[in-house]
């Protein structure tokens, strides 16, 4: 047989047995798949016998706890019904007797209605009889007697008010007598007897031609190097240097005195001169305000600050040394803030430096106190410091316990015995001053100022001051002393009203 046939024939039979191998596999497959889909919806069947039986007994318990549920809100409503019947009940009973209670009211007020009518017509009568006897009508019996009550009312007043006052004052001068007595045997500073001076003693008369010098060459020189103006008059072996500047004219005075020690006037050595005097008394300052910070326990101040707390060196006030008296404020105030309980470091610095505007007012606008409050501001001073310089004379605020000290400090310094001084002139403007503003007021008859101006007494008429218009006087008269006047220490004022009865026998 052919090969080729045989090879046909055996792959044909191949291709049959493959065939038929394949078709079997499949019909297991499909029997296979056929099996498990059986299985799965057996098990799904019971999965869902299940779950039916869950739920229908799921349901049954739902259904069992809505029937309860149902039942207590039925017993709820129900006694709730009971007791809004009750209260329904209630309710009625209590209309009831409030209606009862109404016409018993309506009863009484219908008595009452009658009493008060009875009632008016007899306050008619009675008032109508009072008016025929006392020829006065409503109107002017009211004012009669608001007049009589308010006379009274205000006599109490005034009485209260003085009797206040008066406890207030004894306890408060009792206290500060105290402290004020504390304060200066503790300082116990000297008193004022050195002041700056600006004459200049010459060991002959021929000096003052020397000064002025060929065709006046000399003085105009030094006038104009120094920028003071230098008196020549007829006082004999002296001559006046006068300038607003204390440093500046203490400048003058030293460089003229050394120049009249030298005897060679001439405009090469006035310049000279006054050039190294300017460095010697710059160093002078310095180390014046050096010490004055040393004295009153105030370190660490700015050098700036220090070299124009020194020029007080040269500044006097009523014949007291400013330097002296800022060193003097501060002992005071560290002594009154201690026993106070204040801030000792702050009451000493603000002290210290209360009058540091006044080495610098004259170049400046403004009072010395603020002039000072901006200078220390601007050279980091502390604020509460800054505030007491500023309010010390009440120009400003005060915002602390230590500014009120300085100011007392400063008012003790000034007004100790022998601490300042005033010329004649300036005490009668004083006195005079007192006496124009209490004349000023309403019904001031006479006033005078005594015990040196530190008291002024006001004479009233009594017909047009009262007693508590004579206290309000009293404290207005003050208090306008104080914003207008300068004065050291305190000013008293007592206003006197007089009731005098005269009359005549005939």
């Amino acid at each position: 047989m052919n090969p080729i046939v045989i090879a046909v024939i055996a792959i044909m039979a191949g291709a049959g047995i493959g065939y038929l191998i394949r078709q079997m596999q499949l019909a297991q497959a499909i029997r296979r798949n056929e099996a498990q889909a059986h299985q799965i919806i057996t098990g799904a069947e019971e999965k869902a016998k299940v779950i039916e039986l869950e739920a229908k007994t799921r349901a049954a318990e739902i259904r069992e706890s809505a029937d309860k549920e149902i039942n207590r809100r039925r017993n709820e409503l129900s006694n709730e019904d009971e007791r809004l019947q009750r209260r329904r009940s209630e309710l009625d009973k209590l209309a009831d007797r409030v209606e009862k209670s109404e016409q018993r009211l309506n009863k009484r007020q219908s008595s009452i209605d009658r009493r008060a009518n009875e009632i008016d017509e007899l306050y008619t009568q009675e008032l109508e009889k009072l008016q025929t006897i006392s020829n006065m009508t409503v109107e002017e019996a009211q004012a009669a007697l608001l007049a009589e009550v308010e006379k009274e009312a205000r006599g109490d007043m005034a009485r209260v008010m003085r009797q206040i006052e008066a406890e207030a004052r004894e306890e408060g001068e009792k206290r500060a007598r105290k402290l004020i007595t504390l304060a200066i045997q503790r300082v116990a500073s000297e008193h004022v007897s050195e002041i700056t001076t600006s004459v200049v003693s010459l060991p002959s008369d021929d000096m003052k031609g020397r000064i002025i010098g060929r065709n006046g060459r000399n003085i105009r020189s030094f006038e104009a190097a120094a920028g003071v103006d230098v008196i020549v008059d007829d006082t004999p072996e002296a001559v006046t240097i006068s300038c607003f500047d204390p440093v500046r004219r203490e400048v003058a005075r030293r460089t003229l005195q050394k120049l009249v020690d030298d005897g060679r006037i001439h405009p090469a050595s006035i310049e000279k001169t006054l050039e190294k005097t300017n460095r010697e008394v710059e160093k002078v300052i310095v180390e014046a305000g050096e010490t004055a910070s040393f004295e009153a326990g105030v370190p660490s101040l700015h050098r700036e600050v220090t070299k124009v707390l020194g020029r007080l060196k040269f500044r006097t006030s009523y014949g007291q040394n400013q330097l002296d008296h800022a060193v003097e404020t501060a002992k005071l105030a560290a002594v009154i803030a201690s026993e106070l309980g204040a801030d000792v470091e702050i009451a000493k610095m603000g002290g210290l430096l209360h009058d540091l505007g006044k080495a610098m007012d004259h170049n400046l606008e403004g009072t010395h106190a603020q002039i000072g409050a901006d200078f220390a501001a601007r050279y980091g001073v502390p604020k509460v410091v800054v505030n007491a310089i500023a309010s010390h004379h009440h120009e400003v605020e005060q915002e602390s316990v230590e500014a009120v000290i300085v100011e007392a400090a400063d008012a003790i310094s000034g007004a100790r015995p022998g601490a300042r001084r005033e010329s004649l002139e300036q005490y009668l403007k004083r006195v005079r001053s007192l006496e124009e503003i209490a004349n000023a007021y309403q019904g001031v008859t006479q006033s005078y100022a005594l015990q040196a101006g530190r008291e002024v007494r006001i004479i009233v008429r009594p017909e047009d001051v009262d007693d508590l218009s004579a206290t309000r006087m009293a404290r207005d008269i003050a208090k306008q002393i104080e914003e207008t006047m300068q004065y050291p220490g305190q000013i008293k004022v007592t206003v006197l009203r007089e009731t005098r009865a005269v009359d005549f026998a005939k």
